[in-house]
């Protein structure tokens, strides 16, 4: 089975793996290297030096229609994608004889779109999952070739639960690859009530002392350890890398105020209760203990 695999993320490498295992890659898409770092250096993406590992020939087209020239006319099987992060023609898609499929980290159609693991990790949702589909010309609207689901831990953060999906969906992606040797899958329209989700925008980091304990806590995960959910704590700006609802039954203080420690973590007040803050990151510093980071502060009266 002749396969062209598009991906740039670092979720997209397990299931990179999984294609290469089980199908002759032809070639690996993905995004132009990017400056990163305090140098600016170009990097390369994670899926790029995956291919590279592989020994498998890679492309980074700055646009996709003109790619499809450079192939110059090869027929393919199949086409995966997993996180490649920009939208692929219909005419792209519509190359290979069996279909694109896309690995998707959530219950479609719920979360279609940018950030369908944080959105779940922030709406306490109690489980999420994989869906396999075929890619059509809408965000995240084809058909489901399968679909697994799995429960989301207790704390799990978004770091996490992306690396499981990971994983998971390349194992989903391995069974769908499997039905495809039969030369055709089986197929399903996406059902029940669509959400869409877009990429995260620099206010959407800040969360409010003055919201419930669940839901600053949902806020934390869903954003943890990468952008870092943004809070203000005795008037410094912290990151906030983990935190827990507290075992609060004292008369509530003013949103926001330190309410003193347990063990490694800083209580902080907040709109119904109070919040266990268990992990930070002060300006300039390193991750430290919520505790760590508060005893000083408890020390001077703050």
């Amino acid at each position: 089975m002749r396969t062209l695999f598009f991906g740039t993320s670092d979720f997209a490498v397990p299931s990179l793996e999984v294609t290469a295992k089980r199908t002759e890659v032809r070639g690996v898409v993905t995004q132009p290297d990017r400056p990163a770092g305090r140098g600016q250096k170009l990097q390369a993406s994670p899926v790029k030096v995956a291919a590279q590992r592989l020994g498998l020939r890679v492309y980074q087209p700055a646009s996709l229609r003109d790619f499809v020239k450079e192939l110059g006319g090869e027929a393919f099987d199949l086409f995966v994608l997993a996180s490649y992060g920009k939208i692929v023609p219909q005419a792209v898609l519509d190359l290979p004889k069996l279909g694109s499929l896309n690995v998707h980290p959530s219950l479609l159609p719920k979360y279609r779109g940018a950030t369908p693991i944080q959105s779940a990790l922030r709406d306490g949702a109690a489980e999420t999952g994989v869906t396999i589909m075929l890619m059509d010309a809408g965000m995240d609207t084809g058909d489901v070739v399968l679909q697994e689901r799995t429960p989301i831990l207790p704390g799990e953060t978004y770091g996490e639960l992306h690396d499981r999906l990971a994983r998971f969906g390349a194992q989903a992606l391995a069974h769908a690859i499997d039905a495809a040797r039969g030369g055709a899958f089986p197929r399903t329209p996406q059902i029940g009530s669509p959400t869409l989700t877009r990429p995260l925008r620099k206010e959407d980091l800040a969360l409010d002392w003055s919201w419930s304990a669940e839901r600053i806590v949902n806020h934390v995960r869903a954003l943890s350890p990468q952008p870092a959910a943004r809070a203000t704590i005795a008037d410094i700006p912290v990151k906030i890398l983990r935190a827990e609802v507290a075992m609060w039954n004292r008369p509530l203080l003013d949103p926001g105020q330190i309410a003193g420690m347990i063990g490694d973590a800083l209580i902080v007040s907040c709109g119904d209760a109070a919040v266990n803050v268990l992990e930070v990151i002060p300006p300039n510093r390193p991750r430290q203990s919520g505790a760590a980071f508060g005893a000083p502060l408890l020390v001077k009266g703050t």
